[in-house]
């Protein structure tokens, strides 16, 4: 395995070997880890995953935390050399309850993504980007990847695995998978499967990127993009982000601006009520920043979430699991309700509570309430 760094936004034409630490805090690095074998019997050639680090890697390599994004984020989970800022700051960064003078963080990109990972916009083996040619890839395949790149930093065991929804899926998967090298566990506003609920939600997504003209199947790539599918998908999954009760009370039935609803001639011309634009916005500004096939994989990847597939019940599944667990769920969650996160935690060895995380805006609390967990964190992960 060979590893590259660079700050730009594709892997090097050359790979050169460095150690870990060699790139500035927050810059994009790419390993190659070769072939992949998947629970599809697909074999998925020369892979490539992007990530980026905070910190020092200690030389007991002991100090190493894995933070894992959700479904449409990237590697860049706070700010680095560029003084970017990253999408979780309240939760790594100096002083922060993974404090990054005190750990070394690393955030992997999906496979399947886009952000510099093997995935569908990439080149497959004949030069082309693998398009509809890419294989379905598992929250488990991503997880073996992620293995590989583990071994090629010489972390040997993590800390501690994090992440919430998509994120937390995978965290839980490392912790089951591959139990000898997850000390601690942090799983938020996710269950231990993906629902039918959750599943149909996920291919309302799908569909609507498929079914949009510009898809011809997967092999958009040098002519137009299926722009208006992406942004449908997002529209669909960001209603399931937010709450009923955040909706209604910041945009209400208020139109936008000085359209009028309720004033047009036809039904082809009338104006917009605020949500409609709330969520117009969601879908365009997703689609200047991410691949259409890539959003398919990563969320096909996330209805394959099932720790019990071909390992029994849920608690026989778990049972393998010796990692610290610190479990949470947002009180307003419509996506993940937290009685899936309290029926995991029931199902886990040991006695492990659920936490609460109070945030009225629905799922994306995760993300923006974490620093209700800063305590717990500090208290029995990272004190």
């Amino acid at each position: 395995m060979t590893i590259a760094a660079t700050r730009q936004g594709a892997p090097a034409s050359t790979t050169t070997a460095l150690p870990a630490t060699a790139a500035p805090d927050g810059t994009v690095q790419y390993v190659r880890i070769g072939d992949l074998e998947l629970e599809s019997g697909a074999r998925l050639p020369d892979v490539t995953l992007a990530y980026e680090t905070w910190g020092t890697l200690n030389p007991e390599a002991t100090n190493a935390v894995l933070i894992e994004h959700a479904l449409t984020g990237d590697t860049h989970v706070t700010r680095g050399a560029s003084e970017e800022p990253g999408w979780w700051e309240q939760l790594a960064g100096p002083g922060a309850p993974v404090d990054t003078d005190k750990y070394f963080v690393v955030s992997i990109n999906i496979l399947g993504g886009c952000y510099g990972s093997t995935g569908p916009s990439t080149a497959a083996p004949d030069g082309r980007p693998w398009g509809s040619r890419f294989p379905l890839v598992t929250l488990r395949d991503t997880t073996a990847a992620e293995a590989r790149l583990a071994d090629a930093l010489g972390i040997r065991a993590w800390h501690a695995v994090l992440g919430g929804s998509l994120g937390g899926a995978r965290a839980l998967e490392w912790a089951v998978s591959y139990p000898d090298r997850v000390r601690r566990c942090g799983v938020f506003s996710v269950g231990a499967s993906s629902t039918a609920e959750q599943i149909a939600f996920a291919q309302a997504q799908t569909l609507a990127i498929r079914q949009d003209p510009n898809f011809n199947g997967g092999d958009y790539y040098g002519g137009q993009q299926p722009e208006a599918g992406l942004a449908l998908a997002r529209r669909i999954a960001h209603i399931t982000y937010r709450s009923a009760a955040e909706l209604d009370g910041r945009f209400g039935r208020k139109a936008q601006g000085a359209e009028a609803p309720l004033e047009a001639g036809s039904l082809a011309g009338r104006g917009r009520y605020q949500v409609e634009s709330y969520l117009d916005h969601q879908g365009n500004k997703l689609v200047r920043r991410f691949d259409a096939n890539s959003y398919i994989a990563i969320t096909e990847a996330l209805m394959s979430h099932d720790v019990t597939r071909g390992r029994g019940p849920l608690a026989k599944a778990l049972a393998p699991a010796t990692a610290q667990f610190l479990l949470a769920a947002v009180d307003s969650d419509r996506l993940y309700f937290p009685a899936q996160t309290r029926a995991l935690a029931d199902a886990l060895p040991g006695e492990v509570a659920v936490h609460t995380i109070e945030a009225p805006i629905g799922h994306d609390g995760f993300l923006t309430e974490i620093g209700q967990l800063s305590s717990q964190l500090r208290q029995h992960f990272f004190g």
